[in-house]
């Protein structure tokens, strides 16, 4: 065959067309890994990362917490932004179950948490203006509200001391993939730093409390177990060059506390304090030693003029 290949032809592979062949190729190849890890993301959130130089607390760490077993997980109902979160509290089963896995068990999905409503209504309306911050939930519970804020593309900073929600939070960081948005801190918020007496309520975790009075007010026949947490003061963690949007207190009357522990943050001029909300129970306030006027009186001074009342909730703005 006049055009066969010759078996004794030696390969030139030093060619200058081989060369620049191949010098081509790698350089696109290295382009394309390049422009693939340094492109620019949608969500500017996940670009600055929050750095907690204050030695005083750390973010806890999911990957180093052991999880619970079953883990008992589902998506909100009627959200205009999806999110998914896990129960820590089964009830008493089988007698009672959480109303949580009734649903399941009938194929529906979880009940749509009013505060979960309320912060992507608020949360929606700031990004239409333009802001972007943090929001920050204090008494997180299992993250109803800090995920209903973190899948708009929020960071978060969410405090909660029971170990059992916090298990809950950090299934919830994975299955709504925000563990660059979210910082959970194991700890009560304060109005000073150091450990405090909790007040944790078998079967119905979300009312535990300080105060053991307030935490057994609506469950008299629940199991009170009293325990050791750390307590911080918001102004130890939030950075003050980072602006927030929004906080959320919910403590089962230990709100007083937590106000007086956040005065730099919520002395912040107008334009740039927070949009804040916290339950005005007076029955739990008066457990813990407060009230509603107190709190008003308090937040007055700071430049909280406008408060108005939308169910047990205060909404309070300069």
């Amino acid at each position: 065959m006049a055009n066969a290949w010759r078996k004794d032809k030696p390969v030139k592979i030093t060619t200058p067309k081989t060369l620049f062949l191949l010098f081509s190729t790698s350089f696109i190849i290295l382009c394309f890994f390049y422009l693939t890890t340094t492109s620019s993301n949608p969500n500017p959130n996940l670009k600055t990362p929050v750095k907690f130089t204050n030695s005083l607390i750390q973010p806890f760490d999911c990957y180093k917490s052991p999880q619970p077993h079953p883990i008992i997980a589902n998506q909100v109902e009627g959200v205009k932004y999806p999110f998914i979160y896990s129960l820590s509290d089964f009830g008493s089963l089988p007698d009672k179950p959480h109303k949580n896995i009734v649903r399941i068990l009938k194929g529906k999905l979880f009940r749509r948490p009013d505060i979960s409503v309320t912060v992507q209504d608020i949360l929606e309306k700031m990004k239409s203006e333009g802001k972007t911050g943090i929001f920050v939930d204090v008494g997180a519970n299992v993250g109803m509200a800090t995920f209903a804020a973190a899948v708009m593309g929020f960071r978060v900073f969410s405090f909660e001391p029971v170990f059992e929600n916090l298990q809950s939070i950090c299934n919830g960081i994975y299955f709504n993939r925000v563990d660059n948005l979210v910082n959970v801190f194991e700890a009560a918020t304060s109005d000073h730093v150091g450990n405090i007496t909790f007040h944790k309520l078998v079967g119905r975790l979300d009312n535990s409390a300080v105060s053991a009075t307030g935490a057994k007010l609506a469950f008299k026949s629940n199991e009170e177990v009293e325990l050791q947490v750390r307590s911080i003061p918001l102004d130890k963690v939030i950075p003050d060059n980072e602006r927030v949007l929004l906080v959320k207190v919910d403590v089962q009357g230990w709100e007083y506390h937590v106000l007086k522990g956040a005065k730099n943050l919520l002395s912040r001029k107008k334009g740039e304090a927070p949009y804040l909300i916290y339950e005005e129970d007076e029955r739990l306030l008066q457990a813990s030693n407060t009230s509603s006027k107190e709190i008003r009186d308090y937040l007055h001074g700071l430049g909280y003029t406008h408060c108005v009342q939308q169910g047990t909730d205060a909404h309070c703005t300069k």
